[in-house]
């Protein structure tokens, strides 16, 4: 049919995708779902004109690098903030305005590449900046930051680990040492926290909240960053905040003015969709809210037994159809998005099989879905975890499942 044949070759290539990985922060697929009111707030700004950069006050132009800077300064206690388009973005912005054509001392522990290649020293070489490595890959003091400080060295930059971890002979001095480095010796402090953990919890602008899963116990906080002194912060809007994608940058007034003034930033700068939806998820953290109704922070806050629960309900509902063998199974889910390395979240997921039909084929048939599910396989089965597929796309999922 001409119809048919028109509808797939103009099909869209960017679909919506039921994720039962069980990785929440999955780059692949997105990274965070937004939440229902960043959602709202997005369709209400799509929808007309908006005072993107029009001061309505003054009936006169304004500025957009001001929207979000608010909802950031409370969530964060940072004194400044800027939003850019990706944290790469904001690495980029920050090395270019303030240390271009000088040092920047980093660790030769954090000199990481995490997804898609990104290197920290390329984007420093990109930048302008020049490098100056100290310590080893498993072992750098304070001291070795101390050493490398010359009239030369524009700031220093600590960079979170991202998708790795260095675990027994090792030592990494506590940011506040390197603030204290820095403060005495004349020298900005910079810290790129790649996930932008604001917490879990009423208490997310404290730092971790009491719900936090045991995989972001040791996740370093935005506000802990910003309490412990460093002059620049940056982080990614679509990770553990949960929001879209952005590159964030907090800090101090003096030096968010320099960074906001550069040039570049009119090249990274992000548009009204993304800053609708960044306040509106903000909002969120401040008023106490984001563990329910922010999907990535309500994933991670979720237990197992209430993943149990959704699971035996899809497991049971696959046992009554004919062909059909499904299981419950004690896994691990995956915080993803190179937060919390190394480390998983307790879960259950739903072991798939039906007769006639080998795991990959079934896992193929399952992407080749009107509406693609994402799962793994294990032991010669296909996994369900729950924890990762949204609560209204359950009946979804069985559906896609009993059609095959």
């Amino acid at each position: 049919m001409a119809a048919d044949y028109l509808a797939q070759r103009f099909r869209p290539s960017l679909a919506t995708v039921i994720n039962a990985t069980g990785v929440v922060i999955h780059t692949n697929l997105g990274r965070a779902p937004l939440a229902g009111a960043a959602i709202d707030r997005v369709a209400e700004i799509a929808r007309g004109y908006c005072s993107l950069e029009y001061d309505v006050e003054d009936g006169e132009r304004g500025r957009r690098d001001v929207h979000a800077e608010t909802m950031l300064r409370f969530v964060t206690g940072a004194e400044a903030a800027v939003v850019v388009n990706n944290n790469a973005a904001a690495t980029l912005l920050i090395l270019a305005a303030l240390a271009k054509g000088r040092e920047v001392v980093v660790s030769r522990g954090e000199l990481v590449e995490i997804g898609g290649g990104f290197r920290v020293p390329d984007v420093m070489r990109e930048s302008g900046a020049i490098l100056r490595e100290v310590g080893t890959t498993n072992k750098t003091r304070a001291s070795d930051y101390a050493a490398a400080v010359s009239d030369r060295t524009a700031l220093i930059l600590r960079v979170h680990p991202s998708n790795f971890r260095i675990e027994g002979f090792t030592e990494r001095p506590a940011l506040s040492d390197v603030v204290a480095v820095g403060k005495r010796l004349g020298v900005l402090v910079a810290e790129d926290l790649g996930s932008g953990f604001l917490g879990l919890g009423p208490s997310a602008a404290d730092g971790v909240g009491a719900a936090a899963p045991e995989a972001l116990r040791a996740e370093p906080s935005v506000a802990s960053s910003i309490d412990a002194g460093v002059d620049v912060c940056c982080f990614s809007g679509d990770k553990l905040l949960g929001g879209p994608q952005a590159g964030i940058i907090v800090g101090r007034s003096s030096i968010l003015d320099r960074i906001r003034t550069f040039p570049l930033m009119r090249a990274l700068r992000v548009d009204k969709l993304t800053y609708a939806a960044l306040e509106a998820t903000l909002l969120e953290y401040a008023a106490g809210r984001a563990a329910e109704t922010i999907p990535v922070q309500r994933m991670l806050a979720a237990t197992p037994d209430s993943i149990l629960q959704r699971a035996r309900r899809l497991a049971d509902a696959l046992g009554r159809r004919g062909g059909w063998h499904a299981d419950l199974v004690e896994g691990v889910s995956a915080v993803g998005g190179g937060s919390a390395p190394g480390s998983g979240i307790p879960t259950w997921t739903v072991a798939a099989s039906k007769a006639g039909i080998s795991a990959n084929a079934l896992e193929q048939r399952l992407r080749e879905m009107p509406t693609p599910v994402v799962a793994r396989i294990r032991d010669d089965r296909v996994h369900f975890d729950l924890r990762t597929v949204l609560p209204e796309q359950d009946d979804t999922l069985l559906h896609a499942l009993e059609t095959l």
